[in-house]
């Protein structure tokens, strides 16, 4: 089952899409998907009332439009990012792989829908894209003994764009990242959270296409830090806390690592992003 958003921004009502695609209204059952909905073992309650039948069917516009698509998850209370946690990557930036998870915030006012526009900031010149695996938080995780423990904290995964604009991220005064990556719709997240349970989250393709053109395609294999290790190692600087999000990183083809001219992303262009398993996204990129 997938767990999804739909309506205006503001407005989403929770939905559940059964293996058949069918769509099934949560909200005799709960407000939204969000970080009390998780800690209250939402998840296993939605499976128990898909399976007894007792859900009723979401009424979709009858115009054929279809509503819009949102988060998965409602603003998440942080969106902690992993940076350079995929080899060919750090390879093609010219960075050595580091020897624990490069960490950075981003702001969770970033996060939009999967398909809503992605704006490049007024000033931009350098705006880039990034396939990620985003993990979202089920169970409070805090100073976790093992990476064993860890994976029992997370309630799903989905998709994110880390969006990202590299002159404010690595060229900016400052010397840290949070100024290339919180600009406004740089986090578009979906199109549904897949419940954890059955899930090998180190076995996933992803891919990234800019105007029909292949730009990413690897595999979660290629981490540096497994999800396990990422949420543990978070666990000992910070809580973990049911709703919140982990950007896991991205593999090699972003613009940043390309010949010169980079291919950078200007107004336009059209963005499509793919997880096995985790559905697609697409989006226009539109100018602030």
């Amino acid at each position: 089952m997938h767990l999804m958003r739909l309506g205006p921004a503001g407005s989403e009502r929770p939905v559940v899409r059964a293996g058949d695609g069918s769509l099934f209204d949560l909200s005799g059952l709960t407000g939204d998907i969000d970080g009390a909905f998780l800690a209250a073992d939402g998840i296993a309650r939605v499976a128990e009332a898909l399976t007894a039948g007792s859900l009723p069917a979401f009424d979709d516009p009858a115009d054929g439009t279809g509503l819009r698509v949102g988060p998965p998850v409602a603003q998440p209370g942080k969106v902690v990012c992993i940076g350079m946690n995929y080899r060919a990557h750090a390879a093609e930036t010219g960075a050595p792989a580091p020897a624990e998870p490069v960490v950075f915030m981003k702001a969770p006012d970033t996060v939009v829908g999967p398909f809503d526009e992605v704006l490049i900031p007024r000033t931009s010149v350098k705006t880039d894209w990034e396939v990620e695996l985003a993990v979202v938080i089920g169970k409070t995780a805090r100073y976790l003994e093992s990476p064993g423990e860890a994976l029992g904290h997370v309630a799903g995964y989905t998709i994110s764009n880390d969006v990202s604009e590299r002159e404010y991220q690595l060229e900016r005064p400052g010397g840290q990242w949070d100024k290339g990556k919180s600009c406004e719709t740089f986090n578009p997240m979906g199109p549904w959270l897949l419940p954890a349970e059955g899930v090998d989250p180190q076995d996933l393709a992803l891919s990234l296409w800019v105007n029909g053109e292949l730009r990413q395609n690897s595999s979660t294999k290629d981490m540096i830090f497994s999800v396990a290790e990422i949420v543990h190692h978070l666990s000992q600087y910070l809580v973990l806390r049911p709703g919140d999000v982990i950007n896991t990183g991205t593999p090699q083809g972003v613009a940043l690592g390309q010949p010169e001219p980079k291919p950078y992303l200007r107004e336009g262009d059209v963005i499509e992003l793919e997880i096995q398993g985790l559905g697609k996204q697409k989006q226009r990129v539109g100018q602030a």
